[in-house]
């Protein structure tokens, strides 16, 4: 089969297409055929070999796709043909990933679905709607009729928890540091946009005196403290991402940064935390043109990674790059 197999860091130019075996099936582990697979900021991290030690050369890239099962162990309920999305786990990190013709998954990490939506609209979801849901539920708690500040809001994490946090009948205010994007905010479903200068929570509370329900942190540590003085007493924050890079908050001490009476969280999960109802229900509201999913570009072909690589780290078009395997 043909995959980009990463053997040491590279430039995005120098990604190349090789002639690997087709994995063999192992018990309880699905071999999928690739249709689709999202490009993240993860298999970038990985390229350029700096990734935690979880990760492992030589490496078929790729934490993410969709297709359909193409071999499945007898007894895991899964049948050739099926469509199904995988993702994390290791998944292109501690074995081998999506950017291939084919990949074996662990039984575990599928999540089978139906759709007629086409395969470079799927392929975009799996990691970006699963950080979304796991933030907005087990991170968050959010309820129809709450208001939720989203810090970070033009990354696709950010784009996608604006769409479901709308479609569970939340308001949302989102953010983004250029004034230029506000209308993709609004387009992906915030209703109020606000350009971000790194001073945000009195602003917040002028459209929410008493601060928000709930507040996703999707730049990282530098914007925390400010995002917490957002949310009101009894509310939520939920730490996420760092799009800053800085995960960290130096010295810090609970007392000086979080108000009193206002909870803070975090998330971070997994395809065992996108069940198949959950994914099911995304798809179907994307059918029906209730949700919108933050795509920047399809590419097409293999032989488009390194681009996908380039546009993505180049940050031109908010959203998420897809690669559709022809």
């Amino acid at each position: 089969m043909r995959a980009i197999v990463l053997t040491r860091p590279v430039a995005p130019d120098q990604l190349t297409v090789t002639e690997v075996p087709v994995p063999d099936v192992r018990p309880g582990w699905v071999r999928l055929r690739m249709k689709a697979f999202g490009v993240n900021e993860s298999e970038v991290t990985s390229r350029k070999g700096e990734s935690d030690p979880d990760f492992t050369f030589p490496r078929i890239l790729g934490i993410e796709g969709v297709g359909v099962v193409d071999a499945a162990p007898e007894g895991s309920g899964l049948e050739p043909g099926q469509k199904a999305a995988t993702m994390m786990g290791g998944m292109g990190r501690s074995y081998d990933g999506s950017h291939a013709e084919y990949a074996l998954v662990p039984v575990g990490q599928i999540i089978p679905f139906d759709t007629d939506l086409p395969w470079e609209t799927v392929g975009a979801l799996p990691e970006m709607f699963q950080t979304a849901h796991g933030s907005l539920t087990t991170g968050l708690g959010l309820q129809a009729g709450q208001t939720l500040l989203i810090r970070g809001g033009t990354s696709t994490v950010g784009l996608s928890a604006a769409a479901l946090a709308k479609d569970r009948g939340a308001t949302v205010l989102s953010t983004t540091r250029r004034p230029d994007r506000t209308g993709v905010l609004r387009e992906h479903g915030a209703d109020h946009a606000l350009v971000d200068d790194g001073r945000l929570a009195d602003r917040v509370r002028e459209l929410c005196p008493d601060g928000v329900d709930a507040a996703l942190e999707l730049v990282g540590g530098p914007a925390l403290p400010d995002t917490l003085r957002a949310v009101r007493p009894g509310g939520t924050a939920c730490f996420t991402g760092a799009l800053s890079g800085e995960w960290t908050i130096p010295d810090f001490s609970p007392f000086a940064v979080i108000p009193i009476g206002v909870r803070l969280t975090v998330y971070g999960g997994g395809a065992t935390d996108l069940p198949p109802a959950v994914f099911d229900h995304q798809l179907r509201s994307i059918a029906e043109g209730r949700l919108r999913p933050a795509i920047a570009k399809v590419h097409h072909g293999l032989d488009q990674v390194p681009q996908a690589h380039t546009d993505l780290e180049a940050g031109g078009t908010p959203g998420k790059h897809v690669v559709v395997l022809d």
